[in-house]
């Protein structure tokens, strides 16, 4: 089958396996997968990954021990749990020990013809969410996660430091919350969105005071933009990194001590409500597409995905 794989170099693979269908897993068929930092990350070393990337998807179920998903339309968490270990009997089953992660971590992803993830890990996707928006679950289920860690109050005043991929669903979900709301980017032509919905955008090259924000969250995918955010939380503020790079920091933790600030790291997050406010029209998708690629010139679609809002492939 095709598919696009990373063994050190991007290639399209024109004759990759074709996954087997193994016991409490679903075979699915992807419509739609979408191209994020994470996977552009992983080909610059990100976890020294090798093999079918790519974990945002929409698909049909073509086969699994449970004949009722069959035919269904899915999206699937990218962290396959053992659900076993002590970790995942807590309910911790992102942290588990033992897990696989969908084309980040010794798991083939999404970037194929079809691909294999556990059934557990599926939920299906409402008639009424288009592919189209389908496909974003999982950066906004990641969004999501923000509110699961930390209560924010609608008095606070909170900044979104990186105006990409995540960024655009990390504010729509913080603005449901009736919060102040700063985004802080470097791409004034994407901010009209954002600015109908009531946020107010900043250039990273004048942001605002430092110290103001009870709430900051880094999503900007580099050392510069975390330092940024570090300087806008205030003491005993919340500083959370929703950011995934490869290369390395020069955050001052001594200052984070003495000014006691909350750092929280955050990552996956529940898919459920996501698909909830995907069908209710909460969540604008559609102007964040920058393009559509077929599978088969997914080599085109990263090198077009870099500095670009989301990239889509289609499977045909």
């Amino acid at each position: 089958m095709h598919a696009i794989v990373f063994d050190g170099s991007l290639r399209l693979a024109q004759n990759h396996p074709i996954p087997a269908l193994t016991p409490g897993e679903a075979l699915i068929r992807p419509h739609l997968s979408g191209i994020c930092n994470t996977d552009i990350e992983i080909t610059r070393g990100y976890m020294g990954f090798r093999g079918v990337l790519g974990h945002e998807f929409v698909g049909t179920v073509e086969a699994c021990d449970e004949q009722e998903w069959v035919g269904r339309r899915v999206v699937g968490e990218i962290n396959a749990a053992c659900l076993r270990c002590p970790t995942c009997l807590r309910g911790d089953q992102t942290h588990c020990p033992n897990r696989t992660t969908l084309g980040i971590d010794r798991r083939d992803g999404v970037m194929a013809e079809l691909v294999s993830l556990p059934i557990s890990c599926l939920h299906e996707v409402p008639d009424r969410v288009p592919d189209d928006a389908a496909v974003f679950t999982e950066p906004l289920a990641a969004a999501l996660e923000i509110l699961e860690q930390s209560h924010i109050k609608p008095t606070e005043r909170v900044a979104v430091v990186g105006d990409g991929k995540l960024g655009a669903m990390i504010v729509q979900v913080l603005r449901l919350i009736g919060c102040e709301i700063a985004l802080i980017g470097r791409h004034p032509e994407r901010w009209a969105l954002y600015e109908s919905q009531g946020v107010r955008c900043t250039h990273s090259s004048s942001p605002p005071t430092p110290g103001q924000f009870d709430v900051v969250v880094d999503c900007t995918g580099n050392p510069a933009g975390l330092a940024t955010a570090r300087q806008l939380v205030r003491p005993r503020g919340r500083l959370v990194l929703k950011s995934t790079f490869e290369a390395d920091s020069q955050l001052n933790l001594t200052m984070l001590v003495i000014d006691e600030v909350r750092l929280i790291g955050s990552r996956c997050g529940p898919f459920a409500p996501a698909l909830k406010l995907l069908e209710r029209g909460l969540i604008a998708t559609a102007p964040l597409i920058s393009a559509k690629y077929a599978l088969s010139d997914g080599l085109a679609a990263f090198a077009a995905a870099s500095g670009q809002m989301k990239v889509l492939l289609h499977h045909g």
